[in-house]
């Protein structure tokens, strides 16, 4: 007698779309092709937008077989599920030789032709670290690059919402024409977020460009801008006041040795942004830019400063002295400044007092971050500070300079430390210490 039911099914064929998209969502290309290969539902379930719509591209300069696969994969399923991408990141990892540029621009162009043609959902492009002013960039290759890169931005200019484009280091010129591509249609963007922090090449004075000004006049809704100091004029604090003031959130600042930062700027110009822009704030970002003159003709007290970053990275300076930053400049934000990074070389000068009074005068100090020649004794006194309730920090991250060796010595007393306040750590502290001969 022939038995007419059915076969029993795996209890994966009664999973819900919901819960099986959600299982694709953790797999990788390789994966996912072979799962869609696996029955109808599965199939369909691959063509589901909420697993395409963010996608990051990885293009390896020097790749191995197993890589370009993943690549030719990426970029296959990039264009095939195109049309439901909202987040795309491309990144360029060790490019070494103009052959490969002269690959990548192509692909590039082939792929950015093809999402502007089938797309209409992107609002977040990232490509970072291009680095366009290498020598193997020719100028061919680099000027087509530029080409189909602001076409494509000039299409989706009035969906995107995102750009990040660090690194690019281009000319003022080319620069611009990015830029000016996301107003293209209008002659105004509403994009919110734009990310040119290296943007430009190096040694350009930025801040004096008439170009660079009626650029930035285009952008009608920035909220959160990072870019360079070199950037920075009364002009187009101006600019930002008047176009952006209703939505501007957030200024990310850096400010590094070799790009031009003796401009002058007026306290008024940043008092009158602050005021028609009550909700900013304003994170600052130095790289080896430490001496106390630079400094205070850049941290002007009209500022909203929010974060404060002052890195050194490891160069000594017998000429320069953190006290009078420490003392005179930051105790200035006292009542806004909620995060604190310090990477200094002060083999030649202990600042473990000044240090601790700003964090106490630093009403809001939430984050501290300090690698430098301390005593071990500066964080006994810290955390006692912290249990008393002088100070508010969450988060405290150490690095402890030392001229010898063998720092086994200050090892066991910050055990002993963390013994004392361990009840205060462990419950209320995101706390990471340590010591680091520096000899």
């Amino acid at each position: 007698m022939e038995d007419d039911s059915e076969p029993e099914q795996s209890s994966w064929a009664y999973l819900p779309d919901v819960c099986l998209r959600h299982v694709f969502h953790w797999l990788d290309d390789r994966d996912r092709s072979r799962a869609a290969l696996v029955c109808k539902k599965w199939s369909c379930a691959m063509y589901s937008g909420s697993l395409w719509r963010c996608r990051t591209i990885t293009f390896y300069g020097q790749p191995s077989r197993a890589r370009m696969l993943e690549f030719q994969s990426a970029l296959w399923y990039t264009k095939k599920y195109g049309k439901y991408l909202k987040h795309l990141e491309i990144k360029l990892s060790n490019p070494y030789n103009t052959p490969f540029i002269k690959k990548f621009q192509v692909i590039m162009r082939g792929l950015l032709s093809h999402l502007g043609k089938c797309n209409s959902h992107l609002v977040s492009l990232s490509i970072k670290y291009l680095e366009l002013d290498c020598l193997i960039w020719k100028n061919v290759v680099r000027a087509q690059f530029i080409k189909n890169l602001a076409a494509f931005l000039k299409r989706m200019s009035n969906q995107l919402d995102y750009l990040n484009l660090k690194g690019a280091r281009i000319t003022l010129e080319e620069g611009c024409e990015l830029l000016n591509s996301l107003s293209s249609l209008t002659n105004r963007s509403f994009i919110s977020e734009i990310n040119i922090e290296d943007f430009f090449s190096v040694h350009l004075s930025v801040y004096s460009s008439a170009l660079f000004h009626q650029t930035m006049s285009k952008f009608h809704s920035l909220t959160i801008l990072t870019f360079n100091y070199n950037c920075i004029s009364d002009e187009l604090l101006d600019i930002l006041r008047e176009h952006s003031s209703h939505s501007l959130c957030t200024l990310n600042i850096k400010c590094h040795i070799h790009d031009p930062h003796g401009q002058v700027v007026s306290g008024m110009s940043w008092a009158n942004l602050a005021k028609r822009a009550p909700k900013l704030n304003v994170n600052f970002f130095f790289e080896r830019v430490m001496k106390h003159d630079h400094l205070a003709r850049i941290l002007l007290v009209e500022i909203p400063v929010r974060s404060i970053s002052l890195r050194s990275c490891y160069f000594s300076d017998p000429d320069w002295t953190m006290r009078p930053t420490l003392t005179n400049l930051l105790p200035a934000y006292w009542h806004g400044l909620q995060k604190l990074t310090l990477e200094l070389n002060n083999d030649h000068e202990l600042v473990d007092d000044e240090l601790l009074q700003l964090i106490l005068s630093c009403k809001r100090l939430l984050f501290l971050k300090v690698w430098a020649f301390l005593s071990v004794s500066f964080m006994e006194r810290l955390l006692q500070n912290r249990a008393e309730g002088k100070c508010i920090l969450t988060t405290i991250k150490v690095r402890i300079y030392t001229a010898q060796d063998d720092s086994t010595e200050e090892e066991r007393l910050l055990a002993d430390i963390y013994r004392k306040f361990k009840y205060l750590i462990d419950s209320e502290l995101n706390y990471f210490v340590i010591t680091y001969p520096m000899v």
